[in-house]
């Protein structure tokens, strides 16, 4: 199967007072037709960013796209003009975005911002648009649309709003939707009816889904595939159930021991020490050795030629050479698992290939050990 959108070495540049920073550096990543790729990562990794290049939504200036495509169905959209790029978004490729309240505008009805988008790009009559606007948000749940269509923003709740976004998102039928973190700011029971109306609509519709969120629980739930962020690159790549059974990045790891367990007793969270480095700032080599366990383990054993000592958050430690010297690139380390990490065992032998994963999972109500553990923890922390 050929991938709907392909990403291919994508780097961003931002121009600022103090240089030029690189919030996106080579990242490679797929999505196929009816799948939903999470990208997962921590706040400033570059998730946003690399959805915003994507519709070619970075202001210019002071941020410019550097190089590497962006294939939509073959067409590189990097090269597009902003005329033909305007016919792409929202027809599409949409996006919900992470608050809505701010990316409704006060000043508008509910259905005037649904009917812009619809007269743009499906060229009906003003009647029509509004009888489409008034089924999307019939569509997506919003009772006595005929009335809530003529309401403003602030009339509604933080879920309606959600809501308004998905239904103004899928209002043209795109074949890619982008949701931002689409229920960050919501209970958890809403949370769960907006990822069960975007599943819902996705098994109606047969459009992919690029999910970006921190939450592991809302990965184990919706994901097919994931692809793991870190400082502005892809760290790891895999199927949701290879990820959630081996991961194979050190960050990757530390994300699933941050998670409470219910068969566990512990008075505190195991947190990843420090925080994600400022892109104006990224350390040598592979930028997760200051934080990372594995080459803490490693050093203490290996040769003191093999090792050097270096300053993190407040204390000394001692971390092997090679992370702190060279940055690993993303290699397959088995069949539809990517990640980028010297320690890994097979690392030096792996190939370095495009990250693809042409994954689907089945539709069951069963699933990992690991996900139920990661579901039931989130329901019991909400």
């Amino acid at each position: 199967m050929t991938p709907l959108l392909e990403i291919k070495n994508l780097n961003v540049a931002f121009n600022t007072e103090r240089g030029q920073i690189r919030p996106v550096r080579d990242v490679s990543m797929s999505i196929f037709p009816g799948q939903t790729l999470a990208v997962v990562g921590e706040s400033g990794c570059g998730k946003s960013v690399t959805a915003l290049s994507i519709l070619r939504l970075i202001p210019q200036p002071p941020g410019k796209i550097l190089g590497g495509q962006i294939l939509f169905e073959g067409r590189d959209l990097v090269a597009l003009r902003e005329e033909e790029m305007q016919r792409v978004r929202g027809k599409e490729i949409a996006m919900i975005f992470q608050e809505p309240m701010t990316s409704l505008n006060p000043v508008y009805t509910i259905g005037d911002q649904i009917v812009e988008a619809v007269k743009l790009h499906q060229g009906v009559t003003s009647r029509e648009a509004y009888q489409i606007a008034e089924q999307s948000l019939n569509d997506v749940g919003i009772s006595d649309p005929h009335r809530r269509i003529h309401e403003y923003p602030h009339q509604m709740s933080g879920g309606m709003r959600q809501r308004v976004m998905i239904a103004m998102a899928l209002s043209c039928r795109p074949k890619l939707l982008i949701a931002d973190e689409p229920t960050t700011a919501l209970d958890v029971t809403i949370q769960a009816q907006i990822l069960e109306l975007l599943r819902k609509l996705q098994r109606e519709t047969g459009m992919a889904i690029m999910l970006i969120t921190h939450d592991l629980g809302v990965v184990a739930e919706n994901a097919d595939a994931v692809a793991v962020m870190y400082a502005s690159r892809v760290v790891e790549t895999a199927t949701v159930e290879t990820l959630f059974d081996q991961p194979q990045h050190p960050y990757t790891e530390g994300l699933f021991r941050s998670v409470p367990k219910l068969n566990e007793n512990a008075a505190r969270l195991t947190t990843i020490p420090g925080s994600v480095p400022n892109p104006a700032k990224f350390p040598s080599g592979c930028k997760f050795h200051p934080r990372c366990a594995r080459t803490r383990k490693l050093a203490a054993s290996a040769p003191a030629d093999q090792t050097t000592e270096l300053k993190s958050g407040g204390e000394i430690i001692r971390v092997l050479t090679r992370c702190v010297n060279e940055e690993p690139e993303l290699r397959e380390i088995q069949p539809r698992q990517w990640a980028a990490c010297h320690q890994i065992a097979s690392y030096n032998s792996a190939k370095v290939t495009p990250p693809v994963v042409d994954h689907k999972r089945e539709v069951t109500t069963e699933h990992s050990t690991e996900a139920m553990q990661l579901e039931a923890a989130k329901g019991q922390t909400a």
